[in-house]
């Protein structure tokens, strides 16, 4: 039976596409029909060929459609500017952007430098950024366009010796919520896939039997399905793709205290109500609350209009 998802006709770009979750991805889109841009500098440890090159040829093998792009993922805007051109030179457009390049740096905080910071700043969240940027004008023109930004669970829980990289993945949640809000009128779909896959990169941070199980491959048909036409397709949205396990992340607020602001607010006020401040029990969607009139706001506003004068 054919493929529910198709994406024939389509012009793909996928940053560090020369091994691991990036080579993935890439393979994944070009067994579906995309063109795809296979962007990395790298060399392959195997053969010792260029990187890039060695997955353009794996997916030229099984009978697809891809080009080499050997360009830097920085903090440079041209950088991102070149490939981007690279992919509309080789394929007449862009349809389709995976923002995967990453590098660590892992070190405690105590002992980071501030070339350990930006190092892992310049290439996931300066580099996402500017990959996004140089493509956007076009994909906004086109009324077509969907980014998927690697993120990673570290990037919204924190990890040891990872302030770096945890900060520039947190940092793209804001990029793509966003941009989903800026592209969503010109059918311009921007997401967030945190994976897990057992790579070279993960390799040492990660146990070795799961770097074995969990397999790059594992984590690509969920970075797929947000790049495709799928009616489903959301924006603006964080989904989890682990080994066997696909979920959706979401911010949650508590039901929280409303205070009367016609009186002083005292530390001890705070103090007083911290149980039912962070009581989760009742928590709500921010983002979906605040699509509407969230419940603390109103009531501050019928203080300020004079409607109540009771505590609140």
């Amino acid at each position: 039976m054919a493929a529910a998802i198709d994406l024939n006709g389509r012009a793909a770009l996928v940053t560090g596409a020369g091994a691991g979750l990036g080579r993935a991805y890439a393979l994944q889109l070009a067994s579906l029909g995309a063109s795809v841009l296979v962007n990395d500098p790298g060399q392959d440890k195997a053969s010792g060929k260029p990187a890039a090159d060695v997955v353009v040829a794996e997916i030229k093998a099984a009978g697809g459609i891809a080009v080499a792009n050997k360009d830097l993922v920085t903090k440079d805007l041209a950088s991102a500017e070149a490939i981007v051109q690279a992919a509309i030179a080789a394929f007449g457009k862009l349809d389709i952007i995976v923002n995967n390049a990453g590098i660590l740096r892992d070190v405690s905080f105590a002992k980071q430098k501030a070339e350990d910071w930006a190092a892992v700043q310049e290439v996931h969240l300066w580099g996402q950024r500017n990959i996004c940027k140089a493509a956007w004008d076009k994909m906004i023109g086109q009324g077509y366009g969907r980014i998927v930004n690697i993120g990673s669970i570290n990037g919204q829980r924190g990890a040891y010796g990872q302030s770096n990289y945890a900060a520039a993945k947190s940092g793209i949640v804001g990029l793509t919520k966003t941009l989903a809000m800026e592209g969503q009128k010109r059918n311009v779909k921007v997401n967030m896939v945190l994976p897990a896959g057992g790579t070279a990169m993960t390799a040492t941070v990660m146990p070795d039997d799961l770097v074995k199980l969990a397999k790059p491959e594992l984590a690509a048909p969920m970075v797929a399905f947000l790049c495709s036409d799928y009616p489903s397709v959301p924006t603006g949205r964080i989904f989890e793709a682990g080994p066997g396990f696909y979920a959706e992340w979401q911010w949650r607020r508590s039901d929280g205290v409303s205070f009367d602001i016609t009186q002083p607010l005292t530390v001890d006020d705070v103090a007083a109500k911290w149980e039912t401040i962070t009581d989760m029990s009742n928590c709500t969607d921010p983002i979906k609350d605040d699509e509407q009139m969230p419940k603390h706001l109103a009531k501050v506003i019928e203080v300020l209009k004079g409607k109540k004068k009771s505590k609140l």
